[in-house]
């Protein structure tokens, strides 16, 4: 996996704010990032793409208040109710969560989040790998491919521009 530079944006947020959100396209990155760094703490996970998790969220404030840690809740979009929950949630004294949220970068996500959320997240955008994540050397094979990681990160040219 190439060394992704939000990633360490996003563990400078967290400390800051009991939200981070990171909005960016499809397939540039972000469940794999966030599974990356939920692996390395204590963390919780929700795809809102799964039924079994929308299932499990359908009463959020009771599936939410009890967890620790690191909540992950990925393609939030798609459940807009959740920002006032996370709001109630991060206002807790000596909050016991942080919550990293993924979503598309859909401007109704961005005005949602910030409504309900001021003062309470950090946002962080992810587009695919610049030069400074792939390297120099790589330049042809950027310039080529593009940076979605899929696309970069194919086994040969041909599978990349099909």
């Amino acid at each position: 996996m190439i060394e992704r530079r939000t990633r360490i944006l996003i563990l400078e947020a967290l400390k800051r704010t009991p939200i981070v959100s990171l909005l960016g396209p499809r397939q540039s990155g972000k469940t794999t990032l966030a599974r990356a760094l939920a692996r390395k703490r204590w963390s919780t996970s929700f795809d809102l793409e799964n039924p079994t998790d929308v299932a499990r969220l359908s009463l959020p404030m009771i599936a939410l208040e009890p967890l620790r840690g690191l909540m992950v809740i990925d393609e939030i979009q798609r459940m807009p109710k959740l920002f006032e929950v996370l709001r109630v949630l991060a206002d807790r004294p000596r909050t016991p969560a942080r919550f990293l949220i993924l979503g598309s970068a859909d401007p109704h996500l961005i005005r949602g989040v910030s409504e309900s959320l001021a003062g309470r997240v950090s946002h962080i955008d992810i587009g695919g790998f610049d030069l400074s994540e792939v390297g120099p050397e790589s330049f042809a094979k950027l310039w080529l491919r593009g940076g979605l990681p899929r696309s970069y990160l194919a086994r040969s040219n041909a599978t990349s521009l099909a």
